[in-house]
């Protein structure tokens, strides 16, 4: 189930439909210095937060050195993890389950993505296509969203860029080596039986169409920014990654499954509200007990009058910006 509902929730409209880029974005590649952290101080005890970012330069080397040092000296790490969907149903019965769980990526009664989107979307969706997936027909039966999703991946792929995730990995390695506790904030949504919700699933249409043109737009006009805030991340040039638009993000896609009947009957609507809670939670807790801790979270969630660094400050807690301290100078030691 967490595949059908792989696009995270944020908000942000697309930017206005324009000609289709032909150049390649050039994005920078072998050892990077990545971000500078922001730290939030409370007397002597220090969490230090880095900002994620999607997509990233596919051929670059994140030299994570500050990020090691301030690790190896934190003794917790707050882990977002989101909605999960936990459905307890056994190995055996899982497998039975996957071609009802594979089917449900595709249109109700066998449609097509000619016949559900307008005819002016399918002419861009037929271009984008050829250029980045090719002559494969199974995506035609996707829904919208879906669709729309295995072009995004294959658009950053021949375009240089990224979508996977490398701090996490940095992450992983220290915890196995310095053994912090790790704090996961998590919205768990408990299914004893998934398979009337994929039959009820099967039968729905999404209103995801906006999901499916907000992406073809995307990938259309903001190709240039993607490279560019994809290189000042890398490049760790936080004035630049401040001054570029915030990276589009997935407010259509993802409320096309949360607001469906089947999305509010689980609970999702409040997700984004009680994750925050969780989170900021977690940081007070983080704050009142550790010497330095550590945890990452998407820029668009970090920064702007909404963001975690702006609730955390409205708390009283310092915050000092990456331009302001000297990144990983003394990793959280005294």
């Amino acid at each position: 189930m967490s595949a059908l509902m792989a696009f995270p929730i944020h908000a942000q409209e697309a930017p206005p439909a324009d000609a289709i880029r032909t150049e390649a974005p050039v994005v920078v590649q072998g050892e990077q210095p990545g971000p500078g952290m922001w730290i939030v101080r409370k007397g002597g005890h220090e969490l230090y937060l880095l900002g994620t970012l999607s997509p990233l330069p596919a051929k670059m080397q994140w030299q994570a050195v500050p990020l090691q040092r301030v690790l190896a000296n934190a003794q917790e790490v707050i882990r977002m993890r989101g909605v999960q969907i936990d459905a307890d149903i056994g190995f055996f019965r899982g497998l039975l389950l996957l071609p009802k769980l594979l089917a449900a990526r595709d249109n109700p009664d066998g449609k097509t993505l000619r016949e559900v989107v307008s005819p002016a979307s399918y002419v861009r969706w037929q271009a984008l296509k050829a250029r980045y997936i090719g002559s494969d027909g199974g995506v035609e039966k996707r829904r919208p969203l879906f669709a729309a999703q295995e072009l995004y991946t294959a658009a950053m792929k021949k375009n240089g860029l990224d979508t996977r995730d490398p701090v996490w990995p940095v992450v992983e390695k220290a915890i196995k080596d310095h053994h912090p506790t790790v704090t996961v904030v998590k919205e768990t949504i408990v299914i004893k039986d998934p398979k009337p919700l994929l039959q009820e699933w099967a039968k729905t249409t999404l209103d995801d169409l906006a999901c499916f043109d907000n992406t073809l737009t995307r990938i259309e006009t903001d190709l240039d920014v993607m490279r560019a805030r994809a290189n000042a991340w890398a490049t760790g040039d936080m004035p630049a990654l401040r001054a570029l638009p915030p990276a589009y993000q997935w407010e259509a896609c993802s409320a096309a499954v949360t607001e469906a009947g089947i999305g509010k009957r689980l609970g999702f609507g409040d997700a984004r509200a009680r994750l925050r809670a969780k989170w900021l939670a977690a940081a007070d807790a983080a704050l009142e007990k550790n010497a330095v801790s550590f945890a990452a979270l998407p820029l668009n969630d970090l920064l702007g009058a909404n963001g975690y660094l702006a609730a955390l400050q409205a708390k009283g807690y310092a915050v000092i910006a990456p331009e302001e301290d000297a990144p990983g100078e003394d990793g959280g030691e005294e």
